[in-house]
């Protein structure tokens, strides 16, 4: 249980038991020289040089610890947690050693170790980003020949999850919802046409070609299935000579770790990198939950510790009254942008679709989801997603009485946000994303594994932010009380 503490905590119960320990001591003496007295003197006398020691020990053991808190304890948390960022996710910063100067030759010790490690590391990675970079161009060839067959492919693993789509695929699913790796098919296409070509695809061993459907009917398209030699299948979908209006380089998404799928386990019981995450920002007409509406909504896609590039969520939002100016000034969203743009309920049950079975995560979470569960009725969704908050995911990593603004957070890391996309919907979300991914890694070097653990851990930190792990049947959070903290949580 002791261990579990943090080591500031555990210094200052050291210095506690210090100052108590002195004061018994002093009680002992004064006691043990009044009862060997010869003759019986007042206690008047001992129990006021009692009261003024145990004020001045009290006094001098609270200085002590102050200073000892500041020059040794606060610089190894931020010694560790620089250590952290080098060893687990390859931010290659300098060990701070000025705000460790009073630890003798620990912080220079420590950035000679790390430098030497990452020498080696930077070596490998730079051999890595080569192969990388081949890789992308090949996969670059293979999205421009793909785009040019007039046929959607759509690869699925056994629990008919989505594993793969090329550009045509993500046109037709997006006519029915937002593209997702891992989504069911079922949440776009029949379940009974999908069945049907599955029962006679395993019956004759062979490629089936059938009619696939919508839920609605209303959409009607030509489709093969085949399976693989390993588990899953391939459907193929004929989107005719119009694919050709689709020729906008869309990327192939996918991600072949779904291909072996794992158990089903309680969401607390589940890796924290196993994990499906929708990072997403919100820019709104003011800071208040309650009276203030949403311009513009941005998300991005992290899956399995990555983040899927090609899924996001990009839209302006039209809040059906005027964008006051001071806002404009934040976030440059005018009345013109908003004008066609969809109202938030219908933007809302899209991006319901699109973070459908993930963790919802976002930097000072109360304001954004604060605002998607008020206007959820008129969304007729519910918002009961679990939540990640970046500001308690930094306070876990880092400490309380570090600055854990976004800006803050991605200077650290070495996350570059694009000064255009600063305070917009999808560049505060792709931000956001990147710095979960970043610190994914920080939190398991922590002994941080499972979302259970994280949810533990980032419930010490309730001070900063609150607790947004819990079910809809809440009333939706008060807009006097909840908006973006200025300083720890500034987004």
């Amino acid at each position: 249980m002791f261990a579990r503490l943090s080591l500031r905590f555990r210094i200052f119960l050291f210095f506690c038991l210090l100052a108590a320990g002195g004061a018994a001591l002093a009680c002992a003496s004064l006691y043990l020289g009044w009862s060997r007295a010869e003759n019986v003197l007042p206690t008047a006398p001992f129990l006021t040089a009692f009261v003024i020691f145990a004020f001045l020990n009290t006094g001098l053991a609270v200085a002590v610890w102050l200073l000892f808190d500041e020059n040794v304890a606060k610089p190894i948390n931020r010694l560790a947690a620089d250590l952290r960022l080098r060893a687990h996710s390859g931010v290659n910063a300098e060990v701070e050693t000025q705000a460790a100067r009073y630890l003798g030759d620990l912080a220079p010790a420590a950035n000679a170790v790390s430098t030497a490690l990452s020498s080696t590391v930077i070596d490998t990675a730079k051999q890595v980003a080569r192969e990388t970079e081949r890789l992308k161009a090949e996969t670059a060839q293979l999205t421009a020949l793909l785009t040019e067959i007039p046929v959607a492919t759509i690869l699925v693993n056994t629990a008919d999850e989505i594993v793969l789509y090329d550009g045509q695929a993500a046109e037709v699913l997006s006519t029915i919802a937002p593209a997702r790796l891992k989504a069911p098919l079922t949440d776009y296409f029949d379940s009974t046409d999908l069945l049907s070509a599955q029962e006679e695809m395993i019956k004759r061993g062979a490629e089936v070609s059938f009619v696939l459907q919508d839920h609605s009917r209303k959409l009607r398209f030509d489709a093969k299935m085949k399976a693989l030699e390993t588990d899953g299948y391939i459907l193929v979908i004929n989107v005719g000579e119009g694919a050709q209006k689709f020729i906008e380089a869309r990327p192939l998404v996918f991600d072949f770790d779904l291909l072996n799928k794992s158990e089903a386990t309680e969401i607390h019981d589940t890796a924290l990198r196993n994990l499906c995450f929708v990072a997403f920002d919100t820019e709104a007409t003011g800071l208040s939950v309650e009276k203030d509406d949403v311009v513009q909504l941005g998300a991005v896609r992290v899956l399995n510790g990555r983040i899927v590039h090609g899924e996001v969520v990009d839209t302006y939002v039209n809040p059906g009254r005027p964008i006051p100016p001071a806002s404009t000034l934040i976030h440059q969203v005018t009345d013109g942008d908003v004008a066609g743009a969809p109202d938030f309920a219908t933007a809302g049950r899209n991006f319901h679709h699109f973070a459908r079975d993930a963790v919802l995560v976002a930097h000072n979470a109360p304001f954004d989801i604060g605002l998607l569960r008020r206007c959820a009725s008129d969304m007729g969704v519910d918002w009961s997603h679990p939540v990640l908050d970046t500001v308690l995911l930094s306070a876990a990593v880092f400490g309380t009485t570090e600055d854990h603004s976004l800006d803050a957070l991605c200077e650290r890391l070495s996350i570059l946000i694009p000064p255009d996309l600063r305070h917009t919907a999808i560049g505060d979300a792709q931000a956001t994303a990147q710095v979960l991914v970043k610190l994914i890694p920080l939190l398991e070097g922590k002994g941080l594994v499972r979302f259970g653990q994280v949810i533990a851990e980032t419930q010490r930190h309730g001070r900063l932010l609150k607790d947004l792990n819990k079910r809809q049947s809440e009333k939706p959070v008060d807009g006097t009380n909840v908006g973006r903290p200025s300083q720890t949580g500034q987004s």
